[in-house]
């Protein structure tokens, strides 16, 4: 990792640092897969799927309040899901009716929440300890399963946007340039 490329995992750290770190890669990948695009570009689809680029921040900004709420802790997932979540595929669909700015923000706010959630759990009791996530059986998921359901998820949707990105405007890649950073209006953020 270098000040050019912060998203770097660690070379050599302990378990939390290097998933914490292949997840925040994640992030910045996708993110920059995303970036910088109207609305047109966000709404692009492929054949006959229905994802989008939009509905991809919509849906990943769900999934890190999710993660980092219900099944990390209990806690109520809050704002602006409690207020406005459908249920099922919602996220995916509704952002056709977000802008561009409002789609970037939510998942921007997200992962900043999100990643405060994940240290403090760390912080109060490692990876080791029992998430609020509960099995057909009853047993309480890990965090370190948390963790990697989340790196998975982020796996997943990363290559969905490489291909739906490159259908815009052909932006291809594996990770940003050195000294990105995503921009919301002019300033950068992160």
């Amino acid at each position: 990792m270098t000040d050019d490329t912060p998203w770097e995992p660690p070379f050599a750290g302990t378990e939390a640092e290097h998933l914490l770190g292949a997840l925040d890669r994640l992030r910045t990948t996708f993110r920059w897969k995303a970036a910088d695009l109207d609305a047109a570009g966000l709404q692009t689809r492929i054949g006959a799927s229905t994802l989008t680029l939009g509905g991809l921040l919509k849906h990943l900004a769900l999934v890190e309040d999710d993660c980092s709420t219900g099944r990390l802790s209990g806690a109520p997932i809050g704002e602006p899901w409690e207020s406005e979540w459908a249920g099922g595929d919602w996220a995916f669909t509704s952002a056709a009716d977000d802008s561009p700015e409002r789609l970037y923000a939510v998942w921007d706010d997200a992962v900043a929440r999100s990643r405060a959630r994940w240290d403090a759990a760390l912080a109060a009791g490692g990876m080791d300890q029992r998430a609020d996530l509960t099995g057909p059986d009853g047993e309480h998921a890990g965090v370190r399963r948390l963790l990697c359901d989340l790196v998975e998820e982020y796996g997943r949707h990363t290559g969905h946007a490489d291909l739906l990105r490159e259908a815009v405007d052909g932006l291809v890649g594996e990770d940003p340039p050195p000294g990105w950073h995503p921009q919301v209006g002019r300033r950068p953020i992160g």
